[in-house]
């Protein structure tokens, strides 16, 4: 067996290597594509195993499974707006997101995989929260916690993977990361 490359700096056999853009953009789809496919996935879970408004404890006092549905953005900003308004400002701010992250994430060297991964992570996240106000005009949201009077407001497994993204990106710019 040879360990040749080809002309394009791929081994031979054809597999791109982690830090080529080949596979920069291989692993923006397999990331952003499970992000996408858990969140859709878990949704639809909840939207035919959990009653709307119905609450499963799984650790009491701390955590439940809560079937929410959010019309409005993170924290239920813009909720009481019109369906139509609402629609038309989330598809637009979401596809406009996804554009500008997308962009970031293309200019970000293959080098650095960690803050790769987080563009990839609020991608996906963005796209699964994207689907459901495609499909039912607000977001399915279900991982609810809380202790005693403090409550977290009900969030889903797209925003989890956009706040960790965030995070990662954060992370990135305080540290002086930041690719030129």
């Amino acid at each position: 067996m040879t360990t040749e490359t080809a002309s394009d700096n791929r081994p031979a056999g054809g597999n791109a290597p982690p830090n080529s853009w080949r596979g920069k953009y291989f692993w923006l789809a397999v990331i952003a594509g499970g992000i996408v496919i858990a969140d859709q996935v878990t949704k639809h879970i909840i939207l035919q195993e959990v009653g709307l408004h119905a609450s499963i404890p799984v650790i009491p006092g701390f955590f439940h499974i809560t079937h929410i549905q959010n019309p409005g953005g993170a924290f239920g900003f813009l909720a009481n707006q019109s369906a139509i308004v609402r629609g038309i400002l989330f598809l637009f701010v979401s596809t406009l997101a996804v554009g500008l992250v997308l962009w970031f994430y293309h200019k970000t060297p293959p080098t650095h995989r960690w803050l790769a991964a987080g563009f990839a992570l609020i991608v996906g996240g963005a796209i699964g929260n994207l689907i459901d106000r495609v499909r039912f005009g607000k977001v399915v949201d279900f991982l609810d916690f809380f202790i005693r009077g403090w409550h977290w407001p009900a969030f889903n497994v797209a925003d989890s993977a956009i706040t960790i993204g965030i995070t990662i990106f954060i992370i990135h710019v305080v540290l002086g990361r930041i690719p030129d």
